[in-house]
């Protein structure tokens, strides 16, 4: 921009300013510099005092480098790839001896030729560029190398503490202001400075001290970014054109770049200019004002300048993207690394306790930062991901992602996300900077909800209450069943087959095989035996939190017996750390994506302690492996995702509402868990903005047109429930081929077989007598609610089970109300109409539920398939009894000639979880 003219007193000023200044100067420097000489008079003394007066001592900190972030090549040997780096200013400092000879030539004959000979300030071209800029409208800035230097470190200082590009600019200001009083007492303080600084160190490190911190315009500091970024070069080996037009460069910095095609700097009437279309031409002025310059000072032969000179700026630009886009496939990993450093507290030693703290050091630090990212199971995840899962799909917003960790440490080995990773995102296109993988402090996101992946520690809490694998239980739909919490009563259940994936009726079988088959009636059975906040604690224990990091018992449905089945939101990686502990022989290690961190300085950072503990005893943990492994055999849920590549392992399936469906499986050294979902967002500018993004899975106007349409649909409907075994089963497959896996270890034989014994009969007992004999048998016994007895009122009734029970189970006690039962008799096999009389002449009231119906079921008549209650529970005269029934056709027959279906069959699950 040009100057205003100077005013007389304006030109006096300047004047003026120079006499005191070059007098100050001049005694400063023959005081510093030569301090034998004499020096007398008042002006003198006085002129020292106040340069004694100005501080001495710069502190000159390490510059503002990139954080760089790496991965493994391949095995162990094979060194590291850079996935992602962080700054504020790209920088990358080199070493004097990598920086050509020619780019010091050129910079010492354009900004200070007699750099070797003065101590700091040049007195010549400081006078010279004062009394120019007093009398005339050019600047000239007639400043030291060394002076330059100061003025650098000093701005690097303020912009390092400055929040905000207003505050930066500030700095900068306050740097470089060269009018009034203000500016000649920064001149006085910078030479103050500049002569100190020439005492401590030689002039080579002042020469690249000035050089790794110069800008050179935009975020690009210090030569060797320089070199890379506009001439895709080293700056050792800098050409002689390339070498004078960055020296011209660091003059203006944001005035000369040439990485600006359309212009980098407008002339008066705001027209862009040293754009690509004019040649960069005040970038070409500078350089061939600087190769003048080098030919004047007889640094360069004239035929080298001619052919130079001739040379048109052709920049060739390296971009070096800032932030983990530039991981491409891996930036989901890379964003669960940056987070690790912003957020995780286990890092506060090394991080630092503030936000502030931990972000600077991200974008300022200089760190080097090894990940555990194993790039051969990261490019398999990958190109499996990409293969399977679209970005987005149509009238949904489908997700998908992928994570496996190595089980004895913890280490994160992979992870993939069918989206495209984007900072801003777009719900459109399914882009997103969530990862999915991880929780609100490692991915902004709150998880899914865990359907009957969660089933594991139910199966954990069995075995711990010495219950045993193989126990049969009554699976059936159609049981009523009572829960409790912390020993007290929660609301009852009566399960029916929706519970179930595709209705299925349930069964009488053992645990182990309802966990092959993933039952919800066989593992609310289970549940009814153990304490629903048991199970929970279980999970606790082993890491489980709510996917915003929150404890699972501020769950909302933390005392309801359907979040045994997995209604509570987690994190994908914390699933999979779950079942890696169990796989690992009961110990748990913390996932972990940072292996060590080099800083700036070439020292290690101290990094937390492995953290792994024992969570589960190992034979529980044997005998959960041994449980589990049911689920990876033929004709069970999870054996599409077998590898079948003889490497043993175990996993479990879940789905949610139809809406989130999983896949975790293990070997003894790999854990892969593998999700494929629906997922929304909240922006920051809507009005369930949280302050991260939220997340949340439940049917919702359509953010992005406002429609009132649902955004989420059936993945079952869609085909799209059926690639987490694909996906699982690829990955996997990876792990093994280069990891291997051993045999799990033989379970506890204590908690796979099953011992009976005789329950006593206590009917008649007051409660306190009934549990004395129960206990003393070894049962455990629970207090269930008033039913139709015979017995005096507040008595027991009898117990469930009764007759035979597994050693040390649960057994309720069923606690008489006095006014009488009736025993329902069994009444399957009969026609509905002989099943509705017989059921009439006990006193009770029957009425027609749903009927199944099949051409093909083999029936000739109808045929009553159950009741509910079902046969030998005991019920007041008169109560309602639903009866169950099987047609021989399906062409609407009414279940005989003189009865009417009742029953409405509606029904919902009032938010539990189906599973396949």
């Amino acid at each position: 921009m040009p100057h205003a003219k100077r005013t007389a007193s304006g030109v006096l000023g300047g004047l003026l300013g120079l006499v005191g200044l070059s007098a100050i100067a001049g005694i400063l420097v023959t005081a510093t510099v030569t301090p034998a000489i004499a020096v007398s008079g008042y002006a003198a003394s006085s002129a020292i005092s106040l340069f004694d007066s100005l501080p001495g001592a710069l502190q000159v900190d390490r510059p503002m480098e990139p954080t760089t972030i790496y991965a493994k090549n391949g095995g162990d040997d094979d060194g590291y790839y850079e996935l992602a780096s962080f700054y504020d200013q790209n920088r990358e400092p080199v070493e004097y001896d990598e920086v050509s000879q020619t780019l010091y030539d050129a910079i010492l004959s354009s900004e200070d030729p007699r750099y070797y000979e003065h101590g700091g300030v040049d007195l010549i071209g400081t006078t010279r560029a004062i009394l120019s800029n007093a009398v005339s409208d050019n600047t000239q800035g007639g400043s030291s190398i060394s002076q330059q230097y100061v003025k650098n470190v000093q701005v690097e200082a303020c912009e390092r503490t400055a929040e905000g590009d207003e505050e930066r600019a500030e700095c900068y200001n306050d740097a470089v202001v060269s009018d009034g009083t203000e500016g000649y007492k920064r001149k006085l303080q910078e030479m103050r400075y500049a002569i100190t600084i020439e005492q401590e160190y030689s002039k080579e490190q002042i020469l690249l001290g000035y050089l790794n911190l110069a800008n050179f315009g935009g975020t690009t500091y210090g030569i060797e970014a320089a070199a890379k970024r506009y001439f895709s070069t080293s700056a050792k080996d800098l050409s002689l054109s390339h070498a004078a037009t960055l020296a011209g460069i660091v003059q203006n910095p944001n005035t000369y770049r040439i990485d600006l095609e359309d212009g980098s700097t407008v002339d008066a009437d705001g027209n862009p200019i040293n754009s690509a279309e004019d040649g960069y031409a005040l970038t070409l002025d500078r350089r061939n004002y600087v190769l003048t310059r080098m030919l004047n000072e007889g640094v360069i032969t004239q035929e080298a300048y001619d052919e130079a000179y001739e040379q048109p700026i052709e920049p060739k630009l390296t971009y070096r993207d800032e932030g983990c886009a530039a991981a491409e496939g891996s930036a989901y990993f890379c964003q669960y690394v940056k987070n690790t450093i912003l957020n995780d507290d286990r890092y506060d030693d090394a991080f630092g306790e503030t936000d502030d703290e931990r972000g600077d050091l991200l974008t300022r630090g200089g760190l080097e930062i090894y990940t555990t990212l194993d790039s051969d199971l990261q490019a398999q995840a990958q190109q499996t991901m990409a293969n399977n899962v679209a970005q987005d799909v149509e009238s949904m917003r489908l997700g998908s992602t992928t994570v496996q960790l190595d089980t004895h440490t913890g280490n994160i080995l992979s992870m993939a996300q069918n989206t495209k990773f984007s900072e801003t995102g777009n719900r459109v296109t399914g882009e997103t900077s969530v990862v999915f993988a991880g929780d609100d402090d490692h991915g902004s996101s709150t998880g899914f909800s865990a359907g009957s992946t969660y089933k594991m520690f139910t199966i954990i809490d069995w075995l711990e209450n010495g219950r045993s694998a193989n126990e049969i239980l009554d699976g059936r739909a159609g049981q009523s069943l009572s829960f409790t919490c912390n020993g007290a009563p929660i609301p009852s259940y009566t399960t029916n087959p929706r519970d179930n994936f595709n209705g299925d009726g349930g069964r009488v079988d053992t645990v182990r095989n309802f966990t092959g088959l993933s039952l919800n009636t066989g593992f609310y059975a289970m549940a009814s035996q153990l304490d629903v906040c048991e199970i929970h604690g279980v999970a606790s224990r082993m890491g489980i939190t709510l996917g915003d990091g929150t404890p699972l018992e501020d769950f909302s449905g933390y005392t309801n017996y359907f979040s045994v089945v997995g209604s509570a939101n987690i994190a994908p990686i914390d699933m999979a750390a779950a079942y890696a502990a169990v796989a690992n022989g009961g110990i748990r290690c913390e996932p972990t994506a940072i292996l060590r961190v080099v800083d700036a300085g070439g020292e290690e950072l101290e990094m937390p302690d492995e953290q792994c503990e024992r969570v589960l005893d190992e034979n529980v943990a044997a005998t959960t492996a041994y449980t589990m492994s049911r689920v990876m055999e033929p004709g069970q849920t999870g054996f599409s995702a077998n590898v079948g590549d003889g490497i043993a392992t175990f996993g479990k399936t879940g789905t949610h509402e139809d809406m989130q469906s999983w896949m975790v499986q293990t070997s003894t050294n790999v854990t892969t868990a593998a999700w494929v979902g629906n997922w929304t967002v909240v922006f920051p500018s809507e009005e369930d903005f949280n302050s991260n993004t939220a997340w949340w899975y439940a049917d919702k106007v359509d953010l992005t047109t406002g429609a009132e349409t649902p955004h989420m649909d059936n993945l079952f409907t869609r085909g799209l429930a059926n690639l987490r075994y694909t996906i699982s089963r690829e990955n996997q497959a990876a792990a093994n081929a280069k990891y291997g896996g051993d045999a799990f270890p033989e379970p506890d034989p204590n908690l796979t077989q099953v011992i009976e014994k005789s329950v006593p009969n206590v009917s008649g007992m007051s409660v306190d007598e009934a549990t004395s004999v129960l206990n003393g048998e070894g049962f455990r016994v629970r207090v269930g609610e008033e039913i139709p007895g015979n017995q005096d009122k507040g008595l027991v009734e009898g117990t469930s089970p009764s007759g035979t029970a597994p050693a040390g189970s649960l057994v309720t006690l069923q606690i008489s109300d006095g006014k009488g039962a009736i025993d329902v008799p069994d009444v399957t096999g009969m026609t509905p109409a002989q099943a509705s009389r017989a059921l009439f002449d006990e006193g009770l009231s029957p009425n027609f539920a749903d009927n199944a119906c099949s051409e093909s079921n083999g029936v000739s008549r109808a045929t009553v398939t159950r009741t509910d209650p079902g046969a030998g529970t005991q019920l007041p005269e008169g109560a309602n009894i639903s009866i169950y029934w099987e047609a021989p056709s399906c062409d609407g027959d009414d279940p005989d000639d003189d009865g009417d279906e009742n029953g409405n069959g509606n029904g919902n699950n009032n938010g539990r979880g189906n599973d396949d």
